[in-house]
């Protein structure tokens, strides 16, 4: 072969095989991007479907988030509707159809266990009918037990979960006619309790834990209602026994005060008599006793003198008693009139002490008063407070032994003047304090015994300060004197 020719086809050779070794490494190369190109697709298909699958939770959780949402909305407006009744039927009444199905379901019945009969009552029945409810009652008290132990435990029961008991779950479908349910018990603190049930007989419908939380925040809300009706029913019973009792007492009361006023007209009557049919005699014993005194039938040995005199001077007191009750029975049958008029008080007080000076001073008690100026005026009637202080300054004199002190002080609230007569007096025991204004009422101990007196005196002061719109009283302790206080209106 010629060499050059041999040549030839070797280089062809060469360069055939460079080419295809280049091919070669082409398609490896190719292959390898391929490769590559491969493993990123399926990098982007599980990203795709990681993507989808993300999706559709988001989806489902926006779902689950809405549902939640609408029925928190539901449940906030339910509980505005029964928080607004305080009758227990009526609770059950505001539960209607929009609010259950808005929450998912479109079935739903409320029972409460009555243990005076010793069965449930229906007290709610949405999604059906009357033959329906009564034959689910029915079959609720046939099966009681199992729901006292609902009720007893607290339990919840759904389609997704069943405590354990006597029915199960396709038996409670059976008798409630659903393919989804939640059952909560209403535990309300007093009286009867129950339970709620809701349900569903749609079958792409499933029970979810965010359901059974609003059916168990609903049957709360429920139990929390019963316990406000059922405290303001009890607190409503006791207002209507306690205002029969108190319109039966004040009925009592008007009663006894009527005849207590009777009673009083009776006394005052009666006295008014008395007292007139006692001052005539008095008056005739007491003027042939003048007649013997002023010796006008001769004259009287000392022994009947002395005699005559303590008839005169027992004569003088009968009279003044007489005079007292006489006024009393007189203020209190309102006969007496009040003729109210300015007056100074100061001039009162001076009148009093120029009137009680020699017994003053023959115990030697300081005598003193105390009237600011604008305690001047007064609005009274002249004669019946000057009784006033005559009587309450007697008394003071009667009971401060010697060398002791008595005041009189005045001060003003307003248009009210006070005034207080002190004394350093024997005072008057607590228990006493009380009952000095009571007529003929006199404190037992030796004091009283040895200062004579008929126990009027602070009645009449008593009714003459009251008929002048005023109230007097007295604090006292006993070995330290006493203060009688009053007041009157002043003219300014």
């Amino acid at each position: 072969m010629n060499p050059f020719v041999y040549l030839g086809v070797c280089l062809v050779f060469a360069i055939l095989g460079i080419s295809l070794l280049y091919k070669v490494q082409r398609l490896k190369e190719l292959g390898d991007k391929v490769t590559a190109l491969n493993f990123s697709l399926e990098e982007m298909d599980e990203q795709a479907k990681l993507i989808m699958r993300t999706d559709m939770e988001l989806n489902k959780a926006q779902e689950e988030l809405d549902k939640k949402i609408s029925g928190l909305d539901t449940l906030q407006k339910l509980s505005r509707e029964i928080s607004t009744t305080l009758e227990e039927k009526q609770i059950f009444k505001k539960i209607n159809n929009q609010y259950v199905e808005e929450l998912g379901f479109e079935k739903s019945l409320a029972f409460l266990w009555k243990t005076l009969e010793r069965e449930f009552h229906l007290y709610l029945c949405l999604g059906y009918s009357q033959d329906e409810s009564l034959k689910i009652k029915a079959a609720i008290n046939a099966n009681k037990d199992y729901f006292l132990d609902l009720i007893k435990t607290g339990s919840t029961a759904s389609s997704e979960f069943i405590p354990e008991g006597a029915l199960s779950k396709n038996k409670i479908n059976q008798l409630f006619l659903v393919r989804s349910f939640i059952i909560c018990p209403v535990l309300a603190q007093e009286g009867d309790q129950g339970f709620i049930f809701v349900g569903t007989q749609n079958v792409e419908t499933s029970i979810t834990k965010g359901d059974q939380e609003f059916i168990s925040i609903l049957a709360n809300q429920i139990g929390q209602t019963l316990d406000n009706a059922r405290l303001f029913e009890k607190t409503w019973r006791s207002q209507q026994e306690l205002e029969i009792k108190v319109e039966e007492r004040t009925r009592q009361l008007t009663v006894a005060l009527e005849e207590v006023k009777k009673i009083s007209r009776r006394k005052s009557d009666f006295i008014s008599s008395v007292s007139h049919e006692i001052r005539t005699p008095l008056t005739s014993i007491k003027g042939y006793a003048a007649i013997l005194l002023a010796n006008k039938l001769g004259t009287l040995p000392d022994e009947i003198r002395s005699r005559l005199e303590k008839i005169n001077r027992h004569s003088d007191e009968l009279v003044h008693m007489v005079n007292d009750l006489l006024d009393i029975s007189r203020i209190e049958s309102g006969k007496v009139e009040i003729r109210k008029e300015a007056l100074s008080l100061r001039t009162i007080a001076d009148k009093v002490a120029d009137l009680f000076s020699e017994q003053l001073k023959t115990k030697n008690i300081d005598f003193s008063s105390n009237i600011p100026d604008d305690c001047q005026e007064i609005l009274a009637d002249r004669s019946q407070i000057e009784r006033v202080f005559i009587n309450l300054v007697g008394n003071a004199l009667k009971f401060t032994p010697q060398n002791g002190k008595i005041d009189i002080n005045a001060n003003r609230a307003n248009k009210i003047i006070q005034i207080d007569v002190k004394d350093t007096g024997f005072g008057i025991p607590q228990d006493a304090q009380e009952s000095i204004f009571e007529e003929f009422f006199r404190v037992d101990n030796t004091i009283n015994q040895e200062v004579k007196g008929t126990g009027l005196g602070l009645t009449l002061v008593k009714h003459i300060i009251e008929a002048h719109q005023g109230r007097i009283w007295v604090k006292s302790k006993v070995g330290e004197g006493s203060t009688f206080s009053f007041t009157l209106n002043t003219t300014k």
